[in-house]
């Protein structure tokens, strides 16, 4: 099952309990011998280029013949809240 510590444990040892985790393992935590939560690394968030190369390699993205990722970007209007507000009536 993994590294398990009770709840007084838990407490008394948190500063192991981090480590442990912090070297990639998650730790459960019991109260009364029953397992009631986990603690686990974060995962790092992956960049828009990692997700685009998965994408890219399952077949639901299919990479430019030109080899460009540009995106056009929407330019700002000043006074956009404002308008909305009034076609609304507030």
């Amino acid at each position: 099952m993994g590294i398990e510590y009770s709840s007084y444990e838990a407490k008394a040892k948190f500063s192991e309990v981090l480590r442990v985790v912090r070297e990639g393992k998650t730790v459960t935590l019991l109260y009364r011998g029953e397992p009631v939560a986990e603690i686990h690394p974060i995962q790092q968030p992956e960049t828009i280029d990692d997700r685009l190369k998965e994408l890219e390699q399952r077949g639901v993205l299919v990479p430019s013949k030109t080899g460009k990722r540009h995106i056009p970007t929407v330019e700002a209007r000043p006074g956009a809240l404002q308008r909305f507000l009034a076609e609304r009536g507030e």
